[in-house]
C-alpha cells in the first residue's frame, strides 16, 4: 500500500506523518507533498522530530502532482486547500484536523506531533488489521 500525506507546505505536519509511517510500516511505501511548498521543513518541527530519534533535515517539501496522486492508494489531508491538487477521484481520502505547526513554538510543535504520530499509529494498525481479515472483511471496510 502507498500513503500520501498531504498538507499545505510540505513543511510540517505530512513530512512527521510520513516520517512517522515509514517507521511504523516498513513493509508500505509512505510519501508527502503540499499545495505550496516551503522552501524548507519548519526549523521546530525539525527540532521535535529529532526529539523522538527522527531527523527531517534532509528533507525538503515538494509540490504534489498527479503521478503522486494517481500512485498513491490512500490519501491523508491534512489541510491541503487547493482544489486543483487536493481533489482526488478515484482516491480513497481521509482528513485529519491537525493544527498547522507553521510559526507555533517548539511546545505547540510537539504537541502537534503527538496528534500525528497517535494518527499515523491508528492508521497502521488498521492497515495490519486489514492485512490479516480475510478478503471480502476488507472490502467492507
Amino acid at each position: 500500500m502507498t500513503v500520501l500525506f498531504l498538507c499545505r507546505q510540505n513543511a510540517g505536519r505530512s513530512q512527521m506523518a510520513q516520517a512517522f509511517f515509514e517507521r511504523l510500516a516498513p513493509d508500505h511505501v509512505a510519501t508527502s507533498g503540499g499545495s505550496e511548498p516551503a522552501p524548507s521543513v519548519h526549523a521546530a518541527v525539525v527540532s521535535a522530530m529529532r526529539e523522538v530519534g527522527i531527523d527531517l533535515s534532509g528533507r525538503t517539501p515538494r509540490r504534489v502532482d498527479q503521478a503522486m496522486l494517481q500512485g498513491a492508494d490512500l490519501v491523508i489531508s491534512m489541510g491541503c486547500d487547493d482544489p486543483a491538487v487536493c481533489e482526488y477521484p478515484g482516491r480513497k481520502v481521509e482528513d485529519w484536523p491537525i493544527e498547522d505547526p507553521s510559526s507555533k513554538p517548539v511546545e505547540d510543535v510537539r504537541r502537534i506531533r503527538e496528534q500525528v504520530r497517535a494518527r499515523v499509529g491508528a492508521l497502521v494498525a488498521r492497515l495490519r488489521a486489514d492485512q490479516g481479515a480475510p478478503p471480502a472483511a476488507r472490502r467492507a471496510r
